[in-house]
């Protein structure tokens, strides 16, 4: 089975709708060893003691699997879990011993806050100094769900690092039962970027966590393919009705304003090339830095017109093949036919861009694997969930845009 094959008949598994590559059954790795069913172990940790425990959760024992992850985490580990967005990476939100320990296993800036998890609205006393009526109705609309909030926080509530020295903490309450169970047994919040190295693209599958941090971190709660597919949705509310959004994800601006009164802006950063490099402190994840980059060179074409798009990425596909690059497509089903490379891969329908979104970071990973150094990939509409997919792709790319 070739790409354009295996990408336009994705797998069905657990009822999500996922682009797989070879090894996305994952196999174990070197040197690995399973201890008993469900738990494996592979290489060292970040403390160099214990080797990084597997949990697979998708079938019978997920109790004891996640209680086992839970007392990791309660112990000051760092443990990958699932959520519906993409994988985190978790560790006690208090203990600031752990929280670096996110940051040294992820190669993660200093200055990048995180993401607080919690299980239950009774978390946020003491977590958070107000919460005010715009962002309680957004918390009844859309928790649990893919939607962040910043709020004040308590005063020594997380530890700085979580914060990156801000007033401010990132809460959200993941909808995923594996996450809200593990969450919930561990006792505490849970800080938890993507569980990915800093500026590779987010994991949806276990396999890509261990791929990226298999033997620096403590445990993988594998839980399946994730499903929106992209990270939640950061936003400030304001006491006014207001709210801004600072990272778009699987929460839309047009979901948004039907709970806030004020009307809906973007925070000026995300219209601004090249990511915000100069803001000194960004309050959310993803605002500042390149993010969910191939290893390869990604260029983004985007134009009005279907047809004048596909000739560019035709033209620039035939002069990096004559430069001896290995090529990759990125693109949407209706023009798939168009494009010739070593390597073209499906988004979806483009009136489906759930699809895009839940595909796009598996798709960068199999460019990876395929050692795709030149890849070009069609933008899309940012309504709805385009919003997100166009921002991931623009951080994928460092902005490099041609317009046609």
């Amino acid at each position: 089975m070739d790409d354009k094959d295996q990408v336009k008949e994705p797998i069905k598994e657990s009822g999500i709708m996922e682009l797989r590559g070879e090894g996305a059954k994952r196999d174990k790795w070197p040197g690995e060893r399973e201890l008993e069913p469900g738990i494996r172990q592979q290489g060292a940790n970040a403390t160099g003691g214990e080797r990084t425990r597997w949990w697979d959760v998708t079938g019978t024992g997920g109790d004891k699997a996640i209680a086992a992850a839970a007392a990791v985490l309660a112990a000051g580990g760092t443990v990958a879990f699932p959520t519906e967005t993409v994988y985190g990476l978790g560790a006690n939100a208090r203990s600031t011993a752990a929280v670096e320990s996110i940051f040294a296993a992820k190669g993660r800036p200093s200055d990048n806050p995180l993401i607080v998890h919690i299980a239950d609205m009774k978390q946020l006393d003491g977590l958070v100094a107000e919460v005010n009526e715009t962002a309680r109705a957004l918390m009844e609309a859309y928790w649990p769900g893919p939607l962040t909030l910043v709020l004040p926080a308590a005063p020594g509530a997380v530890s700085p690092r979580v914060t990156a020295g801000l007033p401010t903490v990132a809460v959200r309450m993941p909808a995923h039962d594996v996450a809200l169970r593990l969450i919930a047994a561990a006792g505490c919040p849970v800080a938890a970027p993507s569980a990915n190295r800093s500026g590779r693209p987010s994991p949806t599958l276990a396999q890509h966590v261990g791929e990226d941090l298999a033997g620096v971190i403590d445990g993988i709660v594998d839980g399946g393919p994730t499903g929106v597919g992209v990270e939640s949705t950061v936003v400030e509310a304001g006491a006014d009705g207001t709210v801004t959004v600072l990272r778009p994800g699987g929460i839309t601006a047009e979901q948004l304003a039907r709970v806030a009164p004020g009307g809906v802006t973007l925070d000026p950063a995300l219209r601004e090339a090249g990511g915000a490099q100069d803001i000194p402190a960004p309050k959310s994840p993803g605002m500042k830095y390149t993010h969910y980059a191939p290893r390869g060179t990604l260029r983004i074409v985007r134009g009005a017109a279907a047809e004048a798009v596909a000739a560019r990425i035709a033209a620039e596909l035939e002069a990096a093949a004559r430069r001896g690059e290995v090529t990759g497509v990125l693109a949407f089903d209706e023009h798939l036919p168009y494009f010739r490379a070593d390597c073209v891969l499906s988004l979806g329908s483009i009136h489906a861009l759930e699809t895009a979104a839940h595909r796009l970071y598996a798709a960068l990973r199999r460019f990876d694997e395929r050692g795709v150094t030149y890849m070009l990939a069609e933008a899309c509409p940012e309504d709805g969930l385009g919003a997100a997919v166009m921002n991931r792709l623009l951080k994928a790319a460092g902005h490099d845009v041609i317009d046609v």
